[in-house]
């Protein structure tokens, strides 16, 4: 059997992003298609608005992909009033694709790159 592994998202999957407003529009894309069900039970709404709550985030909705094997997130509240109102060094939404995918999640040992 497979030994589960606790890992950040960057072991197993790849991520891209984009802002508008106050939103930024989070894509998560595992490296194996196979590794889709279980993201899906361990990287949830609630996890991933509570890793963006210090930064003001008030909801998150994820859109399931199965077809493509991904994910779409979508963090309300999260750019600090947007690029054009914060006073963030780099408030666009690309930077936060970063902190997703530091997010923990168990997965097969096997599944590991590297």
């Amino acid at each position: 059997m497979n030994e589960m592994v606790e890992v950040p998202l960057h072991a197993v999957a790849h991520s891209r992003a984009g802002d508008k407003g106050n939103r930024a529009n989070l894509s998560l894309i595992p490296y194996d298609p196979a590794l889709y069900p279980l993201l899906a039970e361990q990287v949830t709404e609630a996890r991933v608005l509570a890793l963006f709550r210090h930064r003001g985030a008030t909801r998150c909705t994820r859109y399931d992909l199965p077809k493509l094997a991904c994910f779409n997130f979508v963090v309300d509240d999260v750019l600090e009033g947007g690029v054009n109102g914060s006073l963030n060094l780099d408030g666009h939404g690309k930077t936060q694709s970063f902190r997703l995918l530091e997010l923990t999640v168990q997965v097969p040992r096997s599944a590991v790159r590297g």
